[in-house]
């Protein structure tokens, strides 16, 4: 089995819970570990954008990272998070002796600085470089303000064929998503990167997806994502069109205070995230219940 092969299909980049307080709710985190494993989730993707990573302190980080280890308990692989817009910072930080027994690395394009692609290929060679782990790429102009475009893709691809496995593609640009899996060497992976977006790259050559309201409804996503992956597409249709309302919902007021509403109105975390994000409104509160009670629970 290929090394990319282990993250294939449905992972989940994990909220991290809040007390009211502020601080880390690591029973709830473990109860959510468990639960997104029992539900059928291939792979979890901690320390993302939607862990609010960039409020959490270099020891919150190692203590999130450790909790959902133990929980797991090897049941599934864990892909980390590890990226920034400071290439050395980011190759220290790969050497953090609490990364030992994770499976794999998510890393985000340089933000701010607005790399030209060369500079980009430059950090990633560097990443590629150090790290002991396979690295899958995240690509999301919308955050970052640059582009890792098709050709940066496929040359870090064939260059570090083996350390480099895939890419998070969030740009939205689906004629670049298709000209990476054209291109791509042998199991290099595709995962989108958008909800929304799952099931037309799958339809489309992709790999999966690294889901967020697979964090409210694991079951129906790695269901959905499971059918269209096995050609099962008519199945594949009614779910994503059954979670499609929820799907827009929970980012209208931006990521991840809608799928936290989602999660406290189900009962599993309370609805707190960190400054500079606040919680969900009450409008949208109110309609985030309302599709949830459509969808009947049935996760």
């Amino acid at each position: 089995m290929a090394v990319s092969d282990q993250f294939r299909g449905t992972g989940v980049a994990m909220i991290t819970p809040f007390q009211k307080d502020g601080e880390i709710d690591f029973d709830r985190l473990t109860i959510h570990t468990n639960r997104l494993i029992n539900k059928g989730i291939g792979y979890l993707v901690v320390l993302g954008t939607t862990a609010e990573t960039p409020t959490l302190s270099g020891k919150e980080k190692e203590n999130v990272v450790s909790c959902v280890l133990d929980a797991c308990g090897n049941r599934v692989p864990v892909m980390v998070g590890v990226g920034g817009n400071d290439t050395r910072a980011v190759t220290d930080a790969l050497k953090s002796p609490w990364l030992k027994d994770v499976q794999g690395i998510l890393s985000v394009c340089p933000y701010y600085n607005k790399p030209t692609q060369e500079g980009i290929y430059q950090h990633f060679a560097a990443v590629a470089s150090v790290s002991e782990l396979p690295v899958m790429l995240y690509n999301v102009p919308g955050r970052t303000s640059s582009n890792i475009n098709a050709e940066t893709t496929i040359s870090l691809a064939t260059d570090f064929e083996g350390t480099i496995i895939g890419i998070k593609e969030a740009s939205g640009d689906f004629t670049q998503v298709m000209d990476i899996i054209r291109e791509r060497p042998d199991g290099f992976l595709v995962a989108s990167g958008d909800d929304a977006h799952a099931l037309p790259m799958i339809s489309a050559g992709g790999d999966g997806v690294i889901s967020v309201i697979g964090n409210a409804y694991p079951a129906l996503m790695s269901t959905m994502v499971a059918s269209a992956l096995d050609g099962s597409y008519e199945k594949a249709r009614e779910l994503h069109y059954r979670l499609f309302p929820m799907i827009k919902a929970i980012f209208m007021e931006g990521n991840p205070s809608g799928v936290k509403a989602s999660m406290e109105i189900q009962g599993w975390i309370e609805n707190a995230v960190r400054l500079p994000l606040i919680p969900a409104t009450n409008l949208l509160y109110k309609e985030i219940a309302r599709l949830d009670g459509l969808l009947h629970r049935s996760d």
